[in-house]
């Protein structure tokens, strides 16, 4: 028994020896086979026949550019070139990270930094910027002060005050030295987001805790800060210090003043800062006497406003874009059109481009005063100084044409407009709305559609005009095939439009399709308002037959 015992034991270790000698024999075969194979790549491809090992192979592979065609030789100027031209935020800064890591021989420097961060910051991508700033304090570039002054400038600009005094703080940490610059774009910065305690506690301690010597334009944002803060009287005793700190209150001073009494409504006192500057030798300049005017033209006192322009012109100060628009402004509120239109002439002849906004009220005026073909007018000219009117301006036209009951006039205003720019909804609203009022549904329905041709989708406004225009004209039925397209794109119908559909319907004897009206407003959950029942009632009441079987069939729809 021991002796079969030992031979079975035998025979189960040879046997496992012989297995795993096996397995030992397969396990060499495949490695020989696969590094046969890796040698069969490297003979089969001729270009990689060069390459030894696996770490060679993968550093012979070419990360593809984000734009191509990818410069073989790059520069930093070229590199800020192309992120500075790059509209495409991600693009821009994956065009950044692509040359630092992949480009041969290419180390990213101050300049290329600065336009990642800038570009970035001035679109308000705030996200990446940190991870940029934190690889440029781990690099050894040196650093200029110009990049923390666009990045607290941009924090301003998207009312992060916060992070603009962070940044402002940390410049040290770059190895760059604060100066002036810096420190009164934070105070700007600051004021942009109505923190004047903060300007002028930083004020107060800005030799003490920075080691910066405020200069004029300092002062002056504290002046602003002050004023904004309807503290004039603490804004004059500063103006009173200056000299004491070694410099001379300038022009701005004196206007940042003038404007914090125009502010409060105090035009003798705006007034008597004004006569001071005279005073003093210096010629006020065109900001000065803008303000100044605005003052007189917010209390209504337009004929002093008038004698302040032209006394600026006689002293020889060209008035520019805004002055120019105040005064429009003032004539727009008095209605004196005539007025409005010849200054808005000579802004146009002087090269300033009036606002969208100013332009519209301009046109208010002269169409209110039943002027529509002076409107007309100023709009050709302002296409003849290349100075194309934008959809506000050409709406607000196309309404006074249609208004005046002159449709096709604005058809053609609009066929001229369109051929510089995409019409909005606004503007095909308006003339549909135009022609739906006088009865032209035809060429509505054209005006409809080219706009879905031009992918600008109708809005429930388009949808009620149009139905009000099927009404007006006798078709109400057509009507009904506009008002359920609409509530099944999840528009909704006015409750005018409803009276007067349901009011067509009936005087087109149309009465079994009020039902039709009632359940599509059912089912979409829509209350039919106190006038269409009203409207209902009335034609039920007039034909009580009729409408018996009418009321009793409303009555089961509505049941069910």
């Amino acid at each position: 028994m021991l002796f079969h015992r030992g031979i079975q034991s035998f025979r189960s270790v040879t046997t496992a020896k012989f297995s795993i000698l096996h397995s030992f024999a397969t396990a060499t075969a495949t490695a020989n086979s696969n590094a046969n194979a890796e040698d069969d790549i490297f003979k089969s491809h001729h270009h990689l026949s060069t390459i030894k090992s696996k770490s060679q192979l993968l550093q012979s592979y070419t990360v593809t550019p984000p734009i191509k065609p990818w410069p073989q030789k790059l520069s930093h100027k070229r590199l800020v070139s192309i992120i500075t031209r790059q509209q495409n935020l991600d693009l821009a800064l994956q065009i950044f990270q692509h040359a630092g890591k992949y480009h041969p021989n290419f180390h990213h420097n101050y300049d290329t930094y600065h336009s990642i961060i800038h570009k970035l910051s001035r679109a308000r991508a705030f996200e990446p910027v940190n991870t940029l700033l934190n690889d440029l304090l781990h690099s050894n570039i040196k650093c200029g002060e110009n990049l923390f002054i666009t990045l607290i400038r941009n924090y301003g600009i998207a009312s992060k005050p916060k992070d603009a005094l962070k940044t402002f703080i940390h410049i040290t940490d770059f190895g760059v030295q604060r100066s002036v610059r810096s420190f009164n774009t934070l105070l700007n910065s600051l004021v942009q987001n109505k923190k004047y305690d903060s300007v002028y506690i930083l004020f107060k301690n800005c030799q003490r805790k920075f080691g910066i010597v405020p200069n004029v334009f300092t002062c002056n944002i504290l002046l602003k800060a002050l004023c904004k803060k309807d503290d004039v009287e603490g804004a004059v005793r500063l103006m009173d210090e200056i000299p004491a700190m070694g410099m001379v209150p300038n022009v701005v001073s004196y206007t940042t003043i003038l404007g914090g009494y125009v502010t409060r409504g105090d035009m003798a006192g705006a007034k008597r800062v004004f006569d001071e500057i005279l005073d003093r030798g210096w010629l006020p300049d065109a900001t000065t006497y803008t303000v100044l005017m605005d003052g007189f033209c917010k209390l209504g006192r337009f004929v002093e406003a008038t004698k302040v322009m032209d006394e600026m012109e006689e002293n020889g100060v060209e008035p520019n874009d805004v002055t120019y628009s105040v005064m429009i402004e003032a004539l727009c509120k008095e209605k004196k059109s005539g007025e409005a239109v010849n200054l808005v002439n000579d802004m146009l002849d002087k090269q300033y481009i009036p606002s969208s906004a100013l332009c519209c009220r301009v046109i208010d005026v002269l169409c209110e005063k039943g002027k529509v073909e002076d409107a007309c007018e100023l709009w050709k000219k302002l296409l003849i100084k290349n100075c194309t009117p934008d959809n506000s301006v050409s709406s607000t036209l196309i309404h006074w044409l249609c208004k005046e009951g002159k449709v096709w006039e604005a058809r053609k205003l609009f066929d001229e407009f369109e051929r510089s720019t995409i019409p909005s909804l606004l503007t095909y609203n308006t003339l549909i709305a135009g022609m739906c009022e006088r009865g032209e549904l035809c060429e509505a329905g054209r005006l409809w559609d080219d706009m879905v041709e031009k992918k600008c989708t109708p809005n429930a406004f388009t949808y009620n005009m149009m139905i009000k225009g099927f009404c007006k004209v006798g078709n109400a039925k057509e009507g009904i095939e506009l008002l359920e397209e609409m509530l099944d794109k999840g528009l909704f119908l006015d409750k005018s439009t409803y009276s007067i559909l349901i009011e067509g319907l009936c005087n087109s004897k149309c009465e079994p399709e009020v039902c039709r009206v009632l359940s599509v407003a059912a089912s979409s959950n829509q209350r039919i308002d106190a006038d269409s029942w009203g409207i209902l009632l009335a034609n039920l009441v007039s034909n009580l037959d009729k409408g018996m079987v009418l009321l009793e069939e409303i009555l089961l729809e509505n049941a069910t």
